[in-house]
This record gives structure tokens, C-alpha cells and sequence, in this order.
């Protein structure tokens, strides 16, 4: 082959080979920039200009996760009495009421939901269990969403370590609380979450006298009169007690019995009404625990917040049951009992005012 037609085949080649990368490169090129729209945390892995870097602290795998403060602007009464805002100002206007949403969370899940369409029932609007624009004009704040709560000496002398056994819960003097942010949120009917929430700037384990707290400002009505029935719903699980006019007097989360089988349907009566009651452990009503079992007699444990029954009992005229309290006011509702129907503190307590010997309770599917 002659020389210039050597030169113009290798050019050509050359030309080929130049056009070839330049066409893997381009394909390179759309590659990365369609991996990384895809995938924007990898990228946060190249260099990052200064300017860019956040001075926000960082949550690391493993640790306790940062909690969010819930800030709420300043408040005074002559902002009131106005129509609610949001979830958290719907679960306090509720529980004014004695419609209980559960433990207030600032959130509007099932139980809220429920409560919502208790008030609309109780006022004859749709029902429709959510913030319409029916509802908002009718569930009104008459004061201020929080108030302050002041820690007390006494509340400090009441704390202590609650046993982990039934054994040593029984050898205790009272069942009461184990910590200062457990009393607190009981008596705010909150989960304790909220509470941190509301006061960012504590240190929950080192509690002092006189420290002031957020809460919500929640405390039920005194009532106008006694109940004249109870309608416990198993499906739904709340209980209501009612007036003699059937006006809704109470509206409140309620945990049923785990096997159906022990689930009583029709008409029961109030047999015994006991505040701050004992609790008498039977190892026979506990079958499936072996350190039941290994005990083998019945204990007593003492009164207290934190006594399986919590603050009430409203024992039933079947064997065995009754309506009480709990150590455990946010699982009511979503865990499920041997058999009684168990109540928040908050709510059983106020149950107490309601209820009479011989007063009837229906339990309805």
C-alpha cells in the first residue's frame, strides 16, 4: 500500500477511536449525573463547600433520638374562647369535656378520632370523626391550651422504683410513681413525650423543687349528676356513661379482654366501688407465667398509680370482672386485658364520681 494511503487509514482509525471515547464519555457522563439525582445522599459524600455545612446536631445510628420541642405562642384569656386550631388544641378541648382522646399526643390518630365523633354525636352534627367545618365553629377553647405545673417535695418523697417482680411489688410499702415526668404526665393525661416536648430545656433526671413545667391544661368537669347507664362497645373500644336524659357524661378509651371468650356481652351491674384499691395477685387468673406459677399462693400489693388496677376499681356483678385504672395509661385501648375493662387513672377515677351500686352496664359487641 502506498505511504499516503498507509497515513490516511491510520487517521482514519484514530478518528474512529476518538469518536468511540467520546461517546463512552458522554454516556459516562448522563450515567452519573442519572445516578445521583437518584441517589442525593450519596453524593453528600464528596466535598462540601463551608458555606454549605450545617451547624445543626447530628443524630448518629444507635443513639437517643433528638425529641422536637412543640412551641406554643403566648396565650392570655382574652384570646378566648375561639374555635380549635389543630389536633393538639381539638385533644384539649375534648378532654375539658370528658371526652377523653387517650393520652394527649398532639396528634390526631383512632382514639381522637373517636372522641370527635363522640362530640358530634353529643351535639347532633354528622358524623363524620374529623375537624369539619361543622365542628371547629362548635368545639371551642374557653382558656388558655397550657399551664404550668410547679414540682413539688411531696411529689419528689412519693417516687420510687417500682419492683420487677410480683414478688417485690408485694413487699413494697405503695405502688406510686417511679419518676417525676410519669406523675407529671398522668396528671396532664399526656403521653410522656409530649411533656419533653413541651419542656425541651429539662433534665428528667434530675428534677429539683419549685422546677415549672408545660402541661396541658386539662381537668374534667365536676359532674352535674350521677350516670344512669354505661355502654362499653368491644369493637370499638371506648367506653360512655350517660345522664337520664342519655346526655354523654364520659367518652374514654377502653382495653377488652384478648380471647373472645372472655368478653361478657349484655347487661352487668356496678357491685362494688373502691378508690385507691389493693390488689389481690392470684397465680390461678396468670397461667401462662411460669413465676405465677412458681409462687403458687396469692399476694397482696399495695394502693398506688402503679398497681395493676391503677387508682380505681368498679368491680361487676360477673365474677371477676370490673372497670379500673392502669399503670400503663397509653397502651389502653391498643393492648388487651385477662378479662376486666381497663381504663386510663385519669378516667377511672372520674368514673368513680359517676357510678352507683346496682347501676347498669351493657356491653355491646
Amino acid at each position: 500500500m502506498p505511504i499516503l494511503e498507509k497515513t490516511a487509514a491510520r487517521r482514519r482509525s484514530f478518528g474512529d477511536l476518538l469518536a468511540v471515547l467520546l461517546l463512552v464519555a458522554v454516556i459516562a457522563a448522563i450515567v452519573w449525573l442519572w445516578w445521583h439525582a437518584r441517589h442525593p445522599e450519596k453524593a453528600s459524600r464528596h466535598k462540601t463547600p463551608a458555606s454549605a455545612i450545617s451547624t445543626a446536631p447530628v443524630v448518629r445510628p444507635g443513639t437517643k433520638k433528638e425529641i422536637k420541642p412543640i412551641v406554643i405562642a403566648p396565650q392570655t384569656v382574652a384570646d378566648f374562647p375561639r374555635p380549635v386550631r389543630d389536633g393538639f388544641e381539638a385533644q384539649v378541648a375534648l378532654a375539658r369535656r370528658a371526652i377523653s382522646p387517650g393520652s394527649l399526643d398532639a396528634a390526631i390518630g383512632s382514639q381522637t378520632r373517636a372522641a370527635i365523633a363522640a362530640f358530634q354525636r353529643s351535639q347532633n352534627l354528622s358524623e363524620t370523626a374529623s375537624l369539619d367545618t361543622n365542628t371547629r365553629p362548635v368545639l371551642t377553647l374557653d382558656a388558655p391550651l397550657l399551664t404550668n405545673y410547679i414540682v413539688t417535695t411531696n411529689d419528689l418523697a412519693r417516687l420510687q422504683p417500682l419492683g420487677k417482680t410480683w414478688l417485690a411489688k408485694s413487699e413494697q410499702t405503695a405502688l406510686d410513681y417511679e419518676t417525676i415526668l410519669e406523675l407529671v404526665a398522668e396528671a396532664a393525661h399526656a403521653y410522656p413525650l409530649l411533656i419533653q416536648k413541651l419542656n425541651p430545656g429539662v433534665n428528667w433526671t434530675n428534677v429539683s423543687a419549685g422546677t415549672v413545667l408545660k402541661i396541658p391544661a386539662v381537668n374534667y368537669p365536676e359532674p352535674a349528676e350521677p350516670a344512669a347507664f354505661v355502654i362499653i362497645h368491644l369493637s370499638a373500644k371506648y367506653l360512655e356513661a350517660f345522664g337520664a336524659t342519655t346526655n354523654l357524661l364520659l367518652h374514654c378509651p377502653c382495653s377488652i379482654a384478648a380471647k373472645v371468650e372472655k368478653r361478657p356481652v349484655g347487661e352487668l351491674h356496678v357491685a362494688v366501688v373502691a378508690p385507691h384499691p389493693n390488689y389481690t395477685f392470684d397465680p390461678a387468673v396468670f397461667p401462662e407465667s411460669p413465676e405465677a406459677q412458681a409462687i403458687g399462693h396469692k399476694l397482696i400489693l399495695q394502693p398506688g398509680p402503679n398497681n395493676p388496677v391503677g387508682n380505681a376499681w368498679i368491680g361487676l356483678d360477673k365474677p371477676g370482672y370490673g372497670m379500673h385504672g392502669t399503670p400503663n395509661p397509653e397502651q389502653v385501648g391498643r393492648t388487651e386485658s385477662h378479662g376486666c375493662f381497663r381504663l386510663a387513672n385519669w378516667d377511672a377515677e372520674y368514673l368513680l364520681k359517676l357510678v352507683w351500686v346496682g347501676m347498669p352496664v351493657e356491653v355491646v359487641p
